[in-house]
């Protein structure tokens, strides 16, 4: 099921990028010609994912993991309707901004499923890592098949392709009728009877097997911390960005790396490289036909870079892939930088630039694509894991929309310098990690409060010690 949904996802995000210079497709909205239309058409999805996400908050915790993701595939299906049978600039504005409602529960929703369902230390990383493979899988394929329909000269070229994305959502939101919601969401919502049927579904064991009993206990002690936790926030707290945070187990700043570092990632260019792939080879002086396979080709390197992650997540473990990750990813594009503003191009300079902006995108795929939503779900208290996938969510689209919106218009007006931005992204990314991320790898996520408890280890507190130590007993 999650396999159809991330997959879907990859496919919203790629399937524009290979339809806006294509001519039917621009015909049929109408052959806009103003600076601004084609941005917006990209960036409206963006756009309407980065509100959902935020608004996502106030609904997700109360229908759970479960019920946000079968919503968020209903407004998939209903924006890629209304994108496909599209005859007009506000029409598929439209069905990019309900896609992009869709996307965007979905987005806010599905990390905080797989990270609640991955019960032990040791299944987080490589279940997060699958998904991330299926998920990039979903930009490849979504390329290659506008590349193929883009061959034809009618308006089937580009409605199929759109069309598409109804498939991974039907299946996904189908499947997903017959799934659970995660234990802990049961718990934390006192559903214990469910929540037991769960746990005990993901163990394949009975309530009474003593490491089933121990999860269960974990989970309970963390929600009591958490519960206790709760009276000392409050909204204006988030305005220090975490910098001051005097909550007991360290919330605001938790999640206010939620949001920075999915923001961060987005800014060290991802988005702009996989919508503007032809535009950006284009910058490096090959010919025209070769861009176009090219840029192909590249969004396949991106979908391999994430394939190495499954077998070494546990290994490296999360916060030395993701700052050895950013600095590849400086060095790269640095280079590739120099060599497309040498004023005197060879084929030397050209092919130069190709090799480091396709090292550039497998190394993202690697330690920036799937480690970074998983470790925004493991730094996120119980209680507010909702909050912090929607905080997550918030800052890659929120950025999302920014660097896809403005990234066209860039180039046009300043040409390769608009890459210096997305450099000083890579740098700032370095200096995030090296900083500020713990390693979360090799804990259960209940023993990851005690990186930033004040009060000691509360993982390894009972129910029962709690209820007294709070009492005074």
């Amino acid at each position: 099921m999650k396999t159809s949904d991330n997959a879907g996802y990859g496919y919203d995000a790629g399937v524009l990028g290979g339809l806006l210079t294509h001519r039917p497709f621009l015909n049929a909205l109408g052959n806009p010609t103003g600076n601004w239309t084609i941005p917006m058409v990209s960036s409206s999805y963006t756009l309407a994912a980065c509100v959902t996400s935020l608004f996502a908050t106030g609904f997700a915790f109360h229908i759970g993991r479960r019920g946000c993701i079968i919503l968020g595939c209903i407004g998939a299906i209903v924006g890629a309707s209304i994108q496909a049978s599209s005859f007009g600039v506000p029409q598929i504005i439209v069905g990019r901004l309900v896609t992009g409602f869709g996307i965007g529960c979905i987005s806010s929703s599905v990390p905080a499923y797989l990270a609640e369902t991955g019960i032990t230390k040791n299944d987080r990383g490589p279940t997060a890592a699958f998904n991330g493979i299926v998920l990039i899988s979903g930009v490849p394929i979504a390329y290659w098949i506008d590349y193929g329909f883009t061959k034809m000269d009618n308006q089937a070229s580009w409605r199929v392709p759109i069309a598409l994305q109804c498939i991974f959502a039907i299946a996904s939101g189908f499947c997903m009728i017959f799934l659970p919601d995660t234990p802990r969401w049961y718990y934390a919502k006192n559903r214990i009877e469910e929540g037991d049927a769960a746990l005990c579904r993901l163990f394949d064991r009975p309530i009474d097997d003593s490491e089933v009993q121990k999860i269960k206990q974990e989970i309970f002690a963390l929600i009591q911390i958490e519960l206790e936790a709760n009276s000392s926030l409050r909204w204006q707290q988030f305005l220090t960005l975490g910098i001051i945070d005097k909550t007991p187990l360290r919330v605001v700043r938790r999640l206010s790396m939620c949001f920075w570092i999915t923001f961060i990632r987005e800014w060290m260019g991802i988005n702009v490289v996989v919508y503007y792939s032809t535009i950006i080879l284009g910058d490096t002086g090959i010919t025209p036909e070769l861009v176009t396979l090219l840029a192909g080709v590249m969004n396949t390197f991106f979908a391999l870079g994430t394939v190495p992650l499954y077998f070494t997540i546990e290994q490296y473990g999360r916060r030395k892939i993701m700052f050895w990750g950013a600095v590849a990813l400086s060095i790269s594009l640095l280079i590739f930088i120099i060599m497309i503003a040498l004023p005197n191009q060879t084929t030397a300079t050209r092919w130069t630039s190709v090799a480091f902006i396709f090292i550039f995108i497998f190394v993202f795929g690697y330690a920036w694509q799937g480690v970074i939503w998983l470790y925004a779900i493991e730094i996120s208290p119980l209680n507010y894991r909702h909050i912090g996938a929607s905080f997550a969510s918030f800052g890659e689209w929120l950025s999302s929309f920014l660097t896809v919106f403005a990234a066209p218009i860039g180039i046009s007006n300043v040409g390769w310098k608009l890459y210096l931005w997305i450099l000083a992204g890579d740098l700032v990314g370095c200096a995030f990690v090296w900083f500020l991320c713990p390693e979360t790898g090799n804990r259960t996520l209940e023993q990851v409060d005690d990186i930033f408890s004040v009060a000691g280890k509360v993982s390894e507190k009972d129910p029962e010690a709690l209820h007294i130590e709070k009492s005074g007993i």
